[in-house]
């Protein structure tokens, strides 16, 4: 399945952009938010890192690749599976706005994906984008500042 729409997910963030960066670029605070298992993460461009993720008996071994870093705005990497062919493109842009950030989340098909598995409808990855820019994300960050 190859759209050329991006999935788009904007949240307004009630944090300051250097928290917001900070949860979405180190390590250990995406452990908390994104995925538990993501073994290492650098900001740097054509950084790699690869993590197994099984959804209904299925393996997803992804891989993301580092492809632009613009410190406090903009990071973007490319993410492809082990196991299956395809290659999405995704950039997550933060805006100050006063006394919140904005995080705009753009998701991108370069390669189409296997159409006939459930997880890579669109749906499934809009659902999936929302879910965790629009509830796992702030969440997080309410409990960091609580």
């Amino acid at each position: 399945m190859k759209n050329t729409d991006p999935i788009i997910v904007t949240q307004l963030l009630k944090a300051p952009i250097k928290t917001v960066w900070k949860a979405i670029t180190e390590l250990e605070q995406m452990r908390q938010w994104y995925f538990p298992n993501i073994p290492d993460f650098r900001l740097e461009v054509s950084f790699e890192t690869r993590f197994l993720v099984q959804n209904e008996g299925r393996d997803f071994t992804h891989i993301w690749k580092i492809k632009e870093v613009i410190p406090h705005k903009l990071i973007g990497y490319s993410w492809n599976f082990e196991e299956y062919s395809g290659e999405g493109y995704s950039t997550f842009e933060l805006t100050e706005k006063s006394d919140v950030t904005e995080l705009t989340l753009k998701s991108y098909v370069i390669e189409a994906f296997p159409a006939d598995l459930p997880e890579f409808k669109r749906e499934s990855g809009q659902a999936g984008w929302e879910y965790l820019i629009q509830k796992s994300l702030p969440d997080y960050l309410a409990k960091q500042n609580g």
